[in-house]
């Protein structure tokens, strides 16, 4: 059974998305919080496998939340999903940046956002190929923002695969450009992100270029 948290300021909204859920077989709402704070109490009561966080709240706000959830030691197994009207902009980037395993849009699709709740809750980070290309172009395009020394601790092949995540490549497509297994490019990826102190392979595709392992012109 996978355990959502919702947390959203708006009542219409968390009712929507709670009935989509609840209908659904294998997954439960356990909780529901209309700001931060509340979320975050309520994450730490029910820990919950993913909190669906809207990123413009009252009192407590998306991306302090996710900071606050990250930080907690005891809610390392929850996986924080950004809710956004917005699309791709800087206040995604931030919450990605303070721990989001990734985001969606509230009009996706009900069977696009089932996925994505299924996808969150495996530990896959929600970043489509084209969502990595946009991240690039818009926000981490600049000059790197944190030292590359950390990866002296990644082997070669972890490196290649952290690299070849950060391009936006699925576990399939990393193990067929390395020539192996699926579940062998998994393992060099949870690797990096242990000895990268990374949440999720969001986390990792954030470390890749802001280290400067991979730029958006290579």
């Amino acid at each position: 059974m996978i355990r959502v948290l919702l947390v959203d300021d708006q009542p219409l909204i968390r009712s929507g998305f709670r009935a989509l859920l609840d209908a659904e077989p294998g997954i439960a709402v356990v909780a529901e919080a209309g700001n931060g704070d509340e979320g975050l109490a309520l994450a730490r009561q029910h820990r919950p496998d993913i909190a669906l966080v809207d990123i413009r709240m009252p009192v407590t706000d998306g991306i302090e939340t996710t900071r606050r959830i990250a930080a907690d030691e005891t809610l390392a197994d929850v996986h924080v999903v950004i809710l956004t009207n917005y699309g791709l902009d800087e206040y995604v980037f931030h919450a990605l940046r303070a721990g989001a395993a990734g985001f969606l849009v509230k009009d996706i699709e009900p069977e696009d956002f089932l996925h994505a709740v299924r996808v969150a809750a495996r530990g896959d980070a929600l970043l489509a190929p084209s969502i990595t290309r946009r991240l690039i172009d818009r926000y981490v395009a600049d000059p790197p923002r944190r030292t590359g020394a950390a990866l002296r601790h990644l082997t070669n092949r972890e490196r290649e695969a952290v690299a070849l995540a950060a391009r936006g490549l699925s576990n399939d497509e990393i193990a067929a450009r390395m020539v192996i297994s699926p579940v062998t490019a998994k393992t060099h990826l949870n690797r990096a992100m242990t000895k990268l102190h990374a949440r999720d392979r969001a986390q990792l595709v954030i470390f890749a270029y802001e280290s400067g392992l991979v730029t958006p012109n290579r």
